[in-house]
């Protein structure tokens, strides 16, 4: 199973990078293990998907993208920085992933914390 993180990728390659948001993989849940992709689509004839690190699935959770703004610091780590965005606020991290997903900060997403193996 593969998993693109082509807008964290410099993130995921630092090991930077323990929490994301999803549109789908509903159906993924603890001790899945998965490999972390450069990227899966737009692949240009004779590309070969480039794996970063095989991850593990710790939790999947679903809930409204905006209650990314009530979550706690774990640690010294915001939510935010552990999507791989340490200088963005929780509300600019919504607004970011809205303009890039083209959805709404009410969109149900799959938060995803992962570990690295």
């Amino acid at each position: 199973m593969n998993m693109s993180f082509h807008l964290t990728t410099p993130q995921m390659r630092r090991g930077e990078k323990d929490v994301t948001r999803r549109l789908g993989w509903a159906k993924l849940k603890p001790g899945d293990r998965f490999f972390a992709i450069e990227k899966g689509q737009g692949l240009k004839k004779g590309e070969k998907v480039k794996r970063i690190c095989q991850c593990e699935c710790v939790s999947n959770t679903k809930e409204m993208l905006f209650e990314i703004v009530r979550r706690p610091f774990r640690g010294v780590r915001s939510e935010c920085a552990r999507e791989g965005f340490p200088l963005l606020s929780p509300c600019e991290f919504v607004q970011m992933f809205c303009r890039e997903m083209g959805v709404t900060q009410e969109t149900m997403v799959n938060r995803i914390e992962f570990k690295r193996v």
